[in-house]
């Protein structure tokens, strides 16, 4: 067992505090940061690096791996150019600015809703296109509500001390906002409370964090002309029919409560109220596009949620916007340089492993029936895996070209028209079959994840790292870190969620009512393991975080398996590198945000509650009856 910094003594009491408590004392979070550990450290240096090549790409030191490359580089240089959107500052926004002021009706509006859409201004609504839940391989339309100002309609309770807290800072950064756009103080004021009025109103229809948690019931398929009837103000028909080139049969309807309450809350009653709340979202949107003063003052907000002290530096900011543009160029580049064909083998090679292991674990299993075990190996074996990097970079990104500051370019325009390229191609799938090569994550995101719909796992080149991975660590160090990661992410086609989707990635019962039955009663344990769970001040949420929980679990039990298969096992190793995967040193505000909206659990208690489920722990260290550590076998949840 590693013996740096832990303290062994603890282990049967704490193990999260035995093998982190060194590290969080003397851990220091920026003050740029709301947090700061293994996943965050990774990143950090991942940007150290990234940014570092790009210097000299912009000093020309370095040439552009290809054309996409060359693109990138001119955006970011107009990110860097802090001094021409010093003396640029409003100036790029206006345009946008005064076209919504000169909307004054709906009239105005449906006149150019399609385009209103294309160019990124702020609608009551949200139509895209994704694949279709019970036909995956096709895409289509999706009928959505907006975003509010707070980050969950939970926070518009009058119980709730977090909104009462937040609203007064996000008004008060907007009207700074709006006066350094040019409004006077007072018709900011009143845009604002004219905003926030609006906001109100559209908070009690739409879902919360804990409501979107069961995405599967987001499928509310309508006909298209159902849904354009039921909203009076807006022309849904002629809008759609610019956007995809004709009137689809069907919409899948995300929220069907919104579009319920929609008439109540758009109307000419209400018109001017959202008008100003577009303004708002347009000048709060745009706040990090402009100048340094923009940028400060567009994040007050955001920093207070987080509990950062301090905004992101300037130079990192202009990466982060550059490179979130040009995400799969920037991952491609960081993928082929930094991790390579053989690494990528490699991890390849042990997630087919970890496959293996979780399809013994089906075949073992004592709960599923035969029909159920059958059909579960068929869509474990009919699971596709990404590693590292695409083979190719998508094609979409081909389309971006920029005009640099020597062409007379600004930051702003060139933002904004490639956001135009990408809500262009958006809608320009609709009805298309679903190209499932495409990566949702660049290779440079430390992250992992699972498609239900595509029922594909990829796994970016960035987490295939220390602590998580490396040729230096024990094999059972390996496995408690990406080994469960691994797992975790083939766990979630057997989740709550994911488990009703099919091999195709379409939503499909394929269980038998008896093992439906038994999961679900799994399932239910695994929200009363976590559910009211004291962290920073509040209490866990287990329906919220339960499918995350679920594929925490499968990941660890089927890591642990493996791990214990292999010639030098060292079941210690395994476990202590499982909590160290999870240090992590947080903000309270940071804490508590991800407690109200965030699926997955506290990373101190991901790392804590789930190896008391395991008897190799107990055994490992030896836990017994009075133990911090001990739960009692019939608390103890084992599902996968």
């Amino acid at each position: 067992m590693r013996k740096d910094n832990i303290d062994e003594s603890l282990i049967k009491d704490d193990l999260y505090q035995a093998v982190n408590g060194e590290w969080i004392k003397n851990a220091t979070i920026p003050g740029d940061h709301s947090s700061t550990g293994g996943f965050m450290d990774l990143v950090d240096n991942i940007d150290k690096t990234l940014m570092s090549d790009f210097d000299d790409l912009l000093k020309g030191t370095m040439t552009p791996a290809n054309d996409d490359m060359a693109e990138f580089k001119k955006l970011y240089d107009l990110a860097t150019d802090f001094a021409k959107r010093d003396a640029d500052g409003a100036e790029p926004l206006k345009k946008d600015l005064q076209r919504i002021e000169d909307v004054k009706s709906f009239d105005d509006l449906n006149a150019q809703l399609a385009d209103w859409t294309i160019s990124g201004l702020p609608l009551p609504f949200g139509f895209g296109v994704e694949a279709d839940m019970k036909n995956a391989k096709f895409n289509a339309l999706y009928a959505s509500s907006p975003s509010t100002f707070l980050p969950d309609k939970t926070y518009y309770d009058k119980q709730n001390p977090a909104g009462a807290k937040l609203m007064p800072i996000f008004r008060d950064m907007v009207q700074q906002l709006l006066t350094m756009v040019g409004y006077e103080e007072d018709q900011a004021k009143n845009i604002v409370d004219s905003a926030e009025e609006f906001d109100r109103s559209i908070a009690p229809h739409v879902n919360s964090a804990e409501e979107n948690a069961d995405f599967t019931k987001m499928y509310n398929p309508k006909t298209y002309a159902e849904l354009a009837a039921k909203i009076d103000k807006f022309d849904l028909v002629s809008y759609i029919n610019e956007l995809v080139g004709t009137t689809p049969d069907q919409v899948i309807v995300t929220e069907p409560k919104f579009f319920d309450a929609f008439n109540d809350i758009v109307n000419d009653d209400t018109f001017a109220k959202m008008k100003n709340w577009i303004i708002v979202r347009t000048v709060k949107g745009s706040a990090g596009l402009l100048s340094e003063e923009f940028r400060q003052v567009g994040g007050i907000f955001s920093r207070a949620l987080s509990g950062k002290k301090e905004a992101t530096k300037p130079e990192k900011a202009a990466y982060y916007l550059a490179a979130g543009l040009f995400d799969q160029v920037v991952g491609d580049y960081y993928g082929r340089k930094y991790f390579g064909e053989k690494a990528k083998q490699d991890v390849h090679d042990m997630v087919v492993k970890m496959i293996n292991v979780y399809e013994k674990r089906i075949q073992s299993n004592d709960w599923l029936g035969d029909d159920t075990k059958k059909m579960a190996i068929t869509k474990l074996n009919s699971l596709a895996i990404h590693v590292g990097y695409p083979d190719e970079i998508n094609p979409l990104y081909h389309q971006f070209k920029v005009v640099g500051k020597e062409d007379g370019g600004n930051l702003y325009s060139n933002v904004e028209a490639i956001d135009r390229v990408v809500t262009k191609h958006n809608f320009g799938k609709w009805n298309k079959p679903v190209d499932k090569s495409i990566w949702d994550m660049s290779a440079n995101t430390v992250n992992a994840y699972y498609s239900p719909l595509e029922n594909v796992i990829v796994f970016p080149a960035a987490i295939l790292q220390a602590p998580f991975y490396s040729l230096e660590q024990s094999s059972s160090q390996n496995f408690g870190g990406i080994g469960a990661v691994i797992a975790h992410e083939i766990s979630h086609a057997f989740d709550n969620n994911g488990s009703q989707f099919d091999q195709d990635g379409n939503l499909n019962n394929w269980w038998s009512d008896e093992d439906h039955k038994h999961f679900d009663q799994l399932a239910q344990n695994m929200i009363k393991e976590f559910d009211g769970l004291e962290f920073a001040g509040q209490k866990v949420n287990g329906k919220l975080t339960v499918s995350e929980n679920i594929a925490d679990a499968g990941g660890l039990s089927c890591a642990l398996e493996a791990a214990k298969g292999e010639d030098d096992v060292n079941l210690a190793d395994f476990f202590v590198n499982w909590a160290t995967i999870w240090r992590t040193k947080a903000t309270e505000e940071y804490q508590q945000l991800l407690l109200s909206i965030d699926v997955h659990a506290p990373a101190e208690l991901r790392a804590q509650v789930q190896v008391k489920n395991l008897e190799d722990f107990y055994k490992t260290f030896d836990v017994k009856e009075g133990d911090g550590m001990f739960m009692p076998k019939e608390d103890r949840v084992n599902i996968w």
